[in-house]
C-alpha cells in the first residue's frame, strides 16, 4: 500500500520569500508587501450560514500568501505558482459580474467589488500568489485567496478596515460578493469570516442571522485539542470538489423557496423556534408537515438540526466530552449524506474508516460533493488513521487522498 501524503503548511518566512520571489519574477519590481490569509475548517454546521443559522469554523495553519503592488491605472495582473508561467490580465474599469474567467476572477473581483461598493480609490494591482492550502479539498481555498487580496487592497489603498474585527467585515463583504458575483461559486459567508476573523488556539461561533453586529456575529470558543490528547485529522478525498455545477445553488433554492413556504425570511427564524418549544421533536415535525415534498423536507430537517448541533458541539467539548462531541459530528455526516445529500462515495467510505478504527466522530466538511473530512482522533493516531483511510481508497480503486493535521490558527494578516 502506498504511503498517505501529509500536507504540511509552509512557514510563514517560506511564504514570504516565496511570494516575493514570483512577483520579481513575474513583474521585474519589488511588491509593496506580502499578505497570507488561512483556509478553514469548518468544525460543525454545514449548509447553515447562507439558512442565517450558525457555523464553527476554525482557521488552518495553511495559508495563501500575495505578494502585492498597487497600480496608477485600472489593469490587474495576477499569476500563482500552480502556473508561473502565465499571467492572466484584466481592465476594472467598465468591468461586469461574470465578466473575468478562470481562477484570477477570485482577486480580480475583490477589487471590482471595492469599487462597486463606493470605494473610487482601488485601482489596478500587480499580484503574484503562494499556496499550501490544497485546491478543490474542502478547506477554501478561493477564501483564502479572496480575503489575502481583500487584506492587501485595503491595506495599500488606505482603506482602514482590516485592523479591527468591525471593519473587517467590509473587507469580508467584498470577498464573498467576488466568490458570488464575479467567479460564481456561491458562498455564504463562513469561509469568509473564518479567514479573517478566526485566532489561534479558538474556533468563531459565527452566527449568521441578518442585522448582527460584528461584535454579536462571533465570539470565540476554545478549541484546545491538547488538553484532550487529541488530533484533528483531515483527510483531503480528492474526490472532484465542485460547487459551481448548479448542486449548492439548487440547495440553496429549495431553503430559501421553503422558508418562504412557511412564511419565514430565513430556516434560522423556524430553528429558534422549534428549540424554544416544550417538546421540540414535536415542534420540528409540525413544520415538515407543513411543506408539500419530500425533497423539501429532508433539507429543511438537516438545517434545523444542524443548527441545533453546533451549540451542543460547543457545550460538549467545553466540558471535555469527547463522545459526545464525537456523535455530534457522526450526525452532523449522516444528515448531510441521508437529508441534504451533498456527500460522494469517498467521503462515506472516508468517515465509515476513520470510524471503525477508533474516531469519537467524524464527518464531512464544506460544500460537500467532494473534498475533505475531519476526524476527532485521540492524539499521536493522525497518520495511521489516515493510512488506513488510504489503504481503504486504494483497494476502491478511488484516488489516493492526501492528509493534515488541523489546528486553530491565527486569522489574515501582513506578513511583510
Amino acid at each position: 500500500m502506498t504511503a498517505v501524503e501529509f500536507i504540511e503548511p509552509i512557514a510563514p518566512a517560506d511564504g514570504v520569500a516565496r511570494a516575493k520571489a514570483l512577483f520579481a519574477a513575474t513583474y521585474g519590481t519589488e511588491p509593496h508587501g506580502v499578505w497570507a490569509a488561512p483556509g478553514r475548517v469548518n468544525l460543525i454546521g454545514e449548509h447553515t450560514d447562507y439558512n442565517a443559522g450558525l457555523c464553527l469554523p476554525i482557521a488552518l495553519p495553511h495559508r495563501t500568501y500575495i505578494a502585492l503592488a498597487p497600480r496608477e491605472d485600472t489593469t490587474v495582473r495576477v499569476v500563482s505558482d500552480i502556473a508561473p508561467d502565465r499571467i492572466a490580465q484584466a481592465d476594472l474599469d467598465g468591468l461586469q459580474a461574470r465578466g473575468v474567467d478562470g481562477w484570477s476572477a477570485y482577486p480580480t473581483g475583490v477589487a471590482w467589488a471595492l469599487r462597486e461598493a463606493g470605494y473610487d480609490t482601488v485601482k489596478g494591482f500587480d499580484a503574484a500568489f503562494v499556496s499550501c492550502v490544497p485546491l478543490g479539498s474542502g478547506l477554501s481555498s478561493s477564501a483564502a485567496m479572496t480575503c489575502s487580496t481583500a487584506l492587501a487592497l485595503d491595506d495599500v489603498y488606505g482603506l482602514g478596515y482590516g485592523a479591527t474585527d468591525a471593519g473587517r467585515v467590509t473587507l469580508i463583504n467584498a470577498a464573498i460578493t467576488s466568490e458570488n458575483d464575479m467567479a460564481g461559486a456561491s458562498t455564504g459567508g463562513l469561509d469568509q469570516n473564518a479567514s479573517m476573523r478566526c485566532s489561534a488556539g479558538h474556533a468563531i461561533r459565527l452566527d449568521c442571522r441578518p442585522g448582527l453586529s460584528a461584535v454579536d456575529s462571533v465570539s470565540p470558543q476554545e478549541f484546545d485539542l491538547d488538553k484532550y490528547g487529541l488530533e484533528l485529522l483531515v483527510v483531503d478525498t480528492q474526490a472532484p470538489h465542485q460547487l459551481n455545477d448548479g448542486q449548492y445553488a439548487k440547495r440553496r433554492a429549495t431553503c430559501e423557496a421553503a422558508a418562504a413556504t412557511l412564511g419565514v425570511d430565513n430556516l434560522r427564524v423556524i430553528a429558534d423556534q422549534v428549540a424554544a418549544a416544550d417538546d421540540p421533536a414535536a415542534a420540528l415535525a409540525d413544520v415538515l408537515a407543513r411543506l408539500d415534498d419530500e425533497t423539501s423536507v429532508r433539507r429543511v430537517r438537516h438545517v434545523i438540526t444542524e443548527i441545533e448541533r453546533v451549540d451542543r458541539f460547543v457545550a460538549a467539548f467545553a466540558d471535555g466530552d469527547i463522545a459526545t462531541a464525537g456523535d455530534l459530528f457522526n450526525a452532523s455526516h449522516d444528515s448531510l449524506r441521508d437529508d441534504y445529500e451533498v456527500t460522494v462515495p469517498e467521503l462515506d467510505v472516508a468517515v465509515d474508516t476513520a470510524r471503525a478504527n477508533g474516531a469519537y466522530g467524524a464527518r464531512m466538511t464544506g460544500g460537500g460533493f467532494g473534498g475533505s473530512i475531519i476526524a476527532l482522533v485521540d492524539k499521536g493516531r493522525g497518520r495511521e488513521v489516515a493510512q488506513l483511510i488510504a489503504d481503504e481508497f486504494e483497494r476502491r480503486g478511488f484516488h489516493a487522498p492526501r492528509a493534515l493535521a488541523a489546528v486553530a490558527a491565527p486569522s489574515a494578516s501582513r506578513e511583510a
